[in-house]
């Protein structure tokens, strides 16, 4: 199953997404949830499946939410694939490297990401982000999985000159991060690491990789996460980026007003946002 946020009427939406369109779940079963973070943290997406039938609304006509629009935490993994930590010169290291970012960063699928004023070095990041379906703390890594509710995809807009201040300084300018288009139920996803990832700009691929590359596994990176704060429904841990980011071509290539950036996973679909100047 696919599910996607969005906007209806003016307020904020959840549905099924099929091929004939978004199905819309927040108004079907007497409005049981108004919201797709609300129906994780209830443990209840067979009755979504079940609620949901009607019209379906094309997804054309569909003005996406970021995937989870206010989730308690987005957890964010660095240097996690072995390529991009070779082609950043840095040590691969035996835990995640974690930071964080703010909720004003998500954006949704088909919005328009921000170039800040202030510099020209705003850099694209594919990336696999995991949404947590139940609350946990300590999970261990043999049952991290259970903790999953589906995938999704992920753009780590960085702005680089700043992230040379700090990481969490060049990593949470508004409107700097898509999420989505729409999450894919961890049960049509048993196996992660079987996945492939592609970064495009301007229809050209930068980055390509398939996620048995990570360095820390997605069970490996929920359990740290639950180590370090407690796991809720509809939290966001993105799992870092392969090889191929901007910064480290020669010479830099960053995405600028104008440009189309998107990230596709095997078995998720395609994240596509536009570049414009703040």
């Amino acid at each position: 199953m696919k599910l996607a946020s969005y906007l209806l009427d003016g307020e904020e939406a959840f549905g099924i997404v099929t091929d004939a369109g978004v199905i819309t779940a927040s108004r079907q079963a007497g409005g049981k949830y108004r919201t797709l973070r609300e129906a994780l943290a209830a443990g209840d997406l067979d009755a979504v499946r079940r609620a949901a039938t009607g019209t379906p609304i094309r997804l054309a006509d569909v003005t996406f939410l970021p995937l989870i629009p206010q989730p308690d935490k987005i957890v964010c993994v660095g240097i996690n694939y072995r390529d991009h930590a070779a082609e950043t010169g840095r040590a691969v290291e035996p835990q995640p490297q974690i930071f964080m970012r703010l909720t004003n960063t998500l954006i949704g699928h088909e919005g328009a990401m921000v170039r800040p004023k202030v510099s020209e070095c705003f850099d694209f990041e594919g990336e696999l982000a995991v949404v947590i379906g139940k609350r946990g703390r300590y999970v261990p890594v043999a049952q991290a999985l259970d903790y999953v509710a589906g995938y999704t995809c992920f753009i780590d807009g960085s702005v680089r000159d700043f992230q040379k201040h700090a990481v969490a300084a060049g990593k949470n300018f508004p409107a700097s991060g898509p999420l989505g288009p729409w999450m894919t139920t961890a049960d049509e996803i048993p196996d992660p690491s079987r996945m492939t990832l592609s970064t495009r700009l301007n229809g050209k691929e930068m980055q390509h990789s398939g996620l048995d590359m990570l360095i820390n596994t997605v069970p490996q990176v929920v359990a740290y996460v639950s180590t370090v704060t407690t796991l809720e429904p509809g939290d966001i841990i993105a799992t870092g980026t392969p090889a191929g980011v901007g910064h480290k071509r020669n010479p830099p290539l960053w995405m600028k007003p104008g440009d189309t950036i998107e990230v596709e996973i095997s078995g998720i679909g395609i994240l596509r946002n536009s570049i414009v100047a703040e």
